[in-house]
Parts: C-alpha cells; structure tokens; sequence
C-alpha cells in the first residue's frame, strides 16, 4: 500500500470521529494525535491513533481495525464465532451462521462489525452484518460480509 498523502486531523474532525467510534463499538479513544493515512489506490484510509493504526475509513465511514479492536477492546457490535470458524475467518471468509455462538442484538444490517473469537475474546476480523444481530445465529446462510481480517494489507499496514 503506497501512502498518498498524511496530515493531522482538525479538533472538529477529531471530536467526529470519535463520538462515531464510541457509538459504534462502546470504544472512548481519546488519543493526544490523530493523523489521516490516504493511500493510494485502495477503498479505505487509515487514521493512526498516537502513532498505532487503530482506525480506518471506509467511504467516510470510521471504524477500528482489528489491531484497534484488540488495543481498545469493543463492548457493542460484536459477533463471536466459535473454535470451529476462529481459522476461516482469520483467512478472510465471511461468517456463517453455524460459526456464530453469541451477536450483539443491537447489530442492525449493514453495520459494521467486529468478529471475535469465543475462547479468548480476540479480535479476529471486521465485517458488514448482512442481517439484524438477533438474526444471526441459527443452521445456515452468510450474516457477515468479511472486509479486514488478521495477516491482510491493511493489518499488516505500517508507516
């Protein structure tokens, strides 16, 4: 990934971004430094949290990367899959509903997601939900839409 342009980000866009974190995952950054990341050629951006890439922008919309779940440890929108789905996912397949042992049953569809594993609570990817989170547990069928897992680009991002 080749970084396009950095610059920090203002009070305004800082006390933004962080008031859409905390509603999505429960997570209060507050970070001393935030600097935008643009690359070039790829569908997100990166903000680094003092130094530590802990969020990304998908098309405006903010949200922690997996480093970042696991740093600050999301209390909402989070789906747990079981031993079973922990290598799956961890290789970027999207999560079916056999794998899933617990959602949240704030999750509405099309939010973003972060997907744990049961054993020790670490993050392991972050999706689109594809259903509501009282709709995802059940025999069969695709509820989370894979986007950023562990060993991808953006995990192993650096600057």
């Amino acid at each position: 990934m080749q970084v396009k342009s950095r610059h920090h980000l203002r009070a305004d866009e800082i006390d933004e971004l962080e008031a859409a974190i905390e509603s999505k995952t429960g997570v209060a950054l507050g970070g001393d430094a935030y600097e935008m990341v643009e690359l070039a050629g790829e569908p997100f951006d990166v903000v680094l949290v003092d130094g530590e890439p802990d969020v990304v922008q998908f098309d405006e919309e903010a949200f922690l990367t997996v480093q970042g779940a696991n740093r600050h440890e999301p209390s909402r929108g989070i789906v747990t899959v079981d031993a079973g789905a922990i290598s799956f996912v961890s290789d970027g397949a999207d999560v079916m509903r056999p794998g899933i042992v617990e959602a949240d049953g704030g999750i509405a569809a099309g939010d973003l997601v972060t997907i744990a594993e049961e054993t020790h609570g670490k993050m392991l990817a972050i999706g689109r939900a594809l259903v509501d989170g009282d709709e995802m547990t059940g025999d069969s069928g695709k509820v989370v839409e894979s986007i950023h897992h562990v060993g991808d680009e953006l995990f192993e991002f650096a600057v």
